[in-house]
């Protein structure tokens, strides 16, 4: 089979598709022909050599993808092929060929296409997780949340809303449209204005109850400065590193704040097993209801992979990069 292989690590211009050995489904796994990947910032970061897969995980870049069940392994009960499938990949989703256990594929939600499918596990999965099992978001709750044009940004806006909560965004001052659509109530243009004054002013100093980020360092004074007695700040990633600087910790004693890390790749099977079902049970009839929905921004065919790669570096897209295998 062809996947998507690094040169050697570096820049997007590394990325070409090359041969590559075809998987075969062990006990309880299904095999999928790929029609669509999505690309992570963790993609980026791999090509970089700056994030390597788990031990015994494909070194092919891809946490996600959507196609068709080609063949199931033994034991498989829930799949067969021709089945239509998508789910979380600890790596392997940039090939025409992908195994993995039947209990983390999910069905694509009926109304969905394989594209916009591709779309869903890794994003979805991530802000489901944060949201509902480690903040524990609550109805009439208040949360913040940073990036929120990137793709776990428009899942986190929908699944809050969905979850009877107040949202407000970060975002450049172009992708408060998007938030707004998906359900923010208030955006925040963290190009030019003081996030924690403005959020602040907005809940008449009585802040935030969760926070979502994924800045780290230059944004983890404010953070605390704007949760909430109890409030609960979910950390996923550190895009803007991992030097916080001089702090003042003061608030997190004063108003018994819970600052919590997490990374979703790395998790074992049992985990994501867990977590795929919690998911599939509660957001698959809201988006064949429509109340969810992926967010795609583009879709790029794989041959463009560097382009897609590079448009994502640019920061210009607001939701799902999605690419077309084959």
């Amino acid at each position: 089979m062809h996947a998507v292989l690094i040169e050697s690590f570096g820049g997007p211009e590394r990325l070409y598709i090359g041969e590559w050995a075809k998987p075969h489904p062990g006990p309880h796994e299904i095999l999928v022909k790929v029609e669509a990947t999505a690309l992570n910032r963790a993609d980026i970061l791999q090509r970089e050599g700056k994030y390597p897969p788990p031990e015994g995980e494909s070194p092919v870049m891809g946490l996600e993808m959507a196609g068709v069940v080609e063949s199931v392994g033994q034991g498989v009960s829930k799949w067969k092929p021709g089945d239509l499938a998508c789910g979380l990949l600890a790596g392997g989703g940039y090939a025409e060929y992908v195994t993995l256990h039947e209990d983390v594929a999910l069905p694509v939600p009926q109304g969905l296409t394989t594209i916009e499918a591709a779309g869903i596990p890794e994003v979805f999965l991530t802000a489901f997780q944060a949201l509902r099992w480690l903040a524990q978001l609550q109805e009439g709750e208040r949360i913040l949340v940073h990036a929120g044009a990137s793709g776990v940004g428009t899942a986190a806006i929908q699944l809050a809303h969905t979850m009877g909560a107040h949202t407000i965004v970060t975002a450049s001052a172009a992708k408060h449209p998007i938030c707004k659509e998906l359900g923010a109530e208030h955006a925040i243009d963290y190009q030019g204005i003081d996030f924690e004054d403005d959020v602040l002013e907005y809940t008449h100093g009585k802040g935030v109850d969760v926070v979502i980020d994924f800045i780290g360092g230059p944004y983890f004074q404010q953070n605390l400065n704007v949760l909430a007695y109890e409030g609960r700040m979910v950390m996923l990633a550190f895009l803007g590193g991992v030097q916080a600087g001089q702090l003042n910790l003061g608030p997190v004693l004063r108003k018994r704040l819970q600052i919590i890390g997490s990374t979703l790749r790395a998790r074992n099977l049992d985990y994501k097993i867990r977590l795929s079902q919690d998911l599939y049970h509660f957001a698959w009839p809201l988006f064949e209801n429509g109340r969810l929905r992926p967010v795609i921004d583009s879709v790029f065919d794989w041959k463009d992979v560097s382009k897609a790669h590079q448009y994502m570096e640019e920061n210009r897209n607001q939701g799902k990069i999605v690419l077309k295998v084959g």
